[in-house]
């Protein structure tokens, strides 16, 4: 067709056209999980109704549902449990934009099965999943490059959102803000256009009645904006408790098998939800209740705090029984609840001005939220789309703000960076420029000399590692494919270097790759985010061809040819005059006389455990160190880490010594240009 031909050409036109397809088809996504939810729900109902057992039908209902769920994971593998937004930001930065195909009919008969069982969760992470995955696979398919693939990936997770609320805006700014998290204009109109699309094809499909809605406030007394900001405050303390039991409920641990786990949880979220029901499900009904809610009189303050926890416990549950829901909705119905109790409260202890109960508890919303995902723009205007109005403007940007600020301080991860550190994965949280992004991975990769076959036994493995002297190298097949990754603590797990066991065995079968377009910053992020210490390059068309190896000499390697180019000295510059900057960062250290490293060999050194010794300048060389390579008086040490990593450098090579004071001697770098002097 015209539209496939004008797609496979990969033009700006083109990979617009893409952006808009993709927004209609995540539209439909997210219509067909409504519906597909809905008809769960009827089905559910009508069996109710047939058995006449009452409420107890929940304790049999929900634990069937999160089984589903769960056995759907099981059989067709991982990423069909839990929210959705955490493995979206793994596939997007750790796998090259790409996400299974395979996601999107499973995620949605998974989530209706969980939701409309009456599992409490929302969809909004689930169908941005999902249109995740539409938006890779779209990618894949028109053969573009893998940067607007990564936009086409998270453009789908922007039109999820988008549909979801009918909230294009929020949509676009939840993708950037929270998966991208950055606001790089390569990335932007293919967001705007799918957000926009999926909202306009959802509301056309679906209608306005199964969108969250709210009728508009204002801010009538500005003195209110005390109290406000106390709620924010009150917001805190709930948003980190959701992710705190997120977190705590996801390490239980049952033994016995497998099935006991939907089972279980399955029944605690059920006689939650005999207590409470208003914990079960998305909690949109009970929601849109408090946002309508102008007289204060039908809650009692305690009763929404027990709601509000009884949704957090409810949640993480249904999550981690095998469930598919999300945390975004269960974040709004919390800070709902969380609101309007906190405005029930302080009602008659201020004398003011009259207070709108759902007025807090939309600020309430956005508080929260803005805690729970660390998003405070998107938890901002998605309150102003569901309530088609900017009355509140001020109080949901001071609550929004005060809270992400206060949050930030007391806890540094989000309900969707959390899951991913207790698994040892630490995702870059923002793209500076850096000097390594003036230089790309095919300038400094090594060629792939060094290849084994899955056949081979590991004891011929260790020998190989050994002559070359590397910790790792891939596997390929007889074609040449790469199949892996084996490393020489991939064979310490299996047993050590053994004749009886094979490198298949032992190898990681779906290694983190790089292409050589790639610059050799998003390389270095992609490595330090699983703490690995190489990685292949591979085709940009073929995934699976090995072009060469990117490893942790290539990094070297790279500093300092960028170091050698005149963007380079301006950008080091920049660095330099920004070395106390939060972040991992290069920066170089002398080696003074007096100082206790001199003289030392690199492994004798207890280096802090968030920095990397990558380099270390003698002259006119430059060294790539190894454990016994002995630190001189004079050397410069290039190190990779954080500013706080730094201050540990700096404490650990001052020079305590030396009493003659010659150590003070102003030593200028080659790499300042002459114009700067070490302290």
């Amino acid at each position: 067709t015209r539209i496939g031909k004008l797609l496979r050409s990969r033009g700006t036109a083109a990979f617009l056209l893409a952006a808009l397809v993709l927004g209609f088809f995540v539209g439909l996504a997210a219509a067909l999980l409504v519906w597909l939810t809905l008809w769960t729900r009827r089905g559910v109902l009508a069996v109710d109704d047939g058995l006449g057992i009452g409420q107890l039908f929940l304790v049999i209902v929900i634990p069937l549902g999160l089984g589903v769920s769960w056995l759907i994971n099981r059989l067709w593998g991982p990423g069909v449990s839990s929210g959705g937004v955490t493995e979206t930001m793994v596939g997007l930065t750790l796998h090259n934009g790409y996400l299974s195909s395979r996601l999107i009919p499973t995620k949605l008969v998974a989530t209706a099965a969980t939701i409309g069982t009456f599992g409490s969760g929302g969809r909004e992470g689930p169908i941005a999943l999902i249109g995740a995955a539409i938006g890779s696979s779209l990618g894949r398919y028109t053969h573009f490059g893998q940067d607007q693939i990564r936009s086409l990936l998270a453009a789908g997770v922007g039109a999820g959102i988008g549909a979801s609320f009918n909230a294009p805006i929020a949509g676009m700014l939840f993708a950037m803000e929270v998966v991208l998290g950055s606001f790089a204009i390569r990335h932007l109109n293919a967001v705007v256009i799918a957000s926009v699309a999926a909202a306009v094809t959802t509301q056309q499909l679906i209608g306005e009645e199964r969108i969250l809605t709210s009728p508009p406030y204002g801010l009538d007394d500005p003195k209110q904006l005390i109290l406000y900001a106390a709620l924010a405050i009150f917001a805190v303390l709930f948003g980190l408790l959701f992710v705190r039991i997120l977190d705590r409920v996801s390490m239980i641990r049952l033994p016995g098998p497998g099935w006991l786990i939907p089972l279980s949880a399955g029944i605690a979220v059920a006689l939650i939800g005999l207590i409470w029901p208003e914990t079960l499900g998305t909690g949109q009904v009970f929601l849109e209740g408090l946002l309508r809610l102008e007289d204060a009189g039908r809650f009692v303050w305690y009763g929404l705090i027990a709601i509000a926890i009884g949704k957090a416990v409810s949640n993480a549950l249904t999550r981690s029984g095998g469930g598919s829901a999300g945390t975004f909705m269960p974040s709004l119905v919390i800070g709902g609840a969380v609101g309007a109790a906190f405005a029930i409260v302080v009602d008659p202890l201020w004398a003011f001005s009259d207070i709108d109960t759902g007025a807090y508890a939309v600020v309430g919303m956005a508080a929260t939220f803005a805690v729970v995902a660390r998003a405070p723009l998107t938890s901002v205007i998605i309150v102003f789309e569901i309530t088609g109005d900017y009355g509140l403007v001020l109080p949901l940007m001071l609550g929004a703000v005060l809270a992400t600020y206060i949050g930030d301080r007391v806890h540094s991860y989000s309900a969707y960076t959390l899951p991913l550190k207790r698994r040892g994965i630490h995702l870059p949280t923002h793209e500076d420029i850096d000097l390594l992004d003036t230089v790309s991975v095919r300038e400094v990769m090594s060629s792939a000399d060094s290849v084994v076959n899955p056949e081979l036994d590991l004891a011929a493995l260790g020998e190989t590692l050994s002559a070359t002297r590397h910790h790792g190298v891939p596997v390929v097949d007889e074609s040449g494919a790469l199949v892996g990754v084996v490393t020489l603590t991939d064979i310490a797990r299996t047993g050590g270097p053994r004749r009886d066991a094979t490198v298949a065995e032992a190898m990681s079968s779906q290694p983190i790759t790089v292409t050589a377009d790639h610059p050799v910053s998003a390389a270095l992020a992609r490595m330090a985010a699983l703490g690995v210490g190489r990685m292949p390059v591979v085709a940009e068309d073929d995934p699976t061809k090995l072009v060469g190896m990117f490893r942790r000499e290539s990094v070297v390697r790279a500093y300092h040819h960028a170091l050698g180019t005149s963007t380079g000295r301006e950008l080091y510059r920049d660095r330099v005059r920004l070395r106390s900057d939060p972040g991992a960062r290069f920066f170089e250290l002398p080696v003074l006389r007096g100082s206790p490293v001199a003289g030392a060999r690199v492994q004798d050194v207890d280096w802090p455990s968030s920095a990397t010794v990558v380099s270390v300048r003698r002259g006119a060389s430059v060294l790539i160190p190894h454990g016994d390579t002995v630190i001189e008086i004079g050397d410069t040490v290039t190190v990779f880490g954080t500013g706080e990593s730094r201050e540990e450098l700096a404490y650990l090579m001052e020079p305590n010594a030396d009493t003659t004071l010659e150590w003070r001697a102003p030593i200028v770098t080659e790499a300042d240009g002459g114009d700067e002097t070490a302290p």
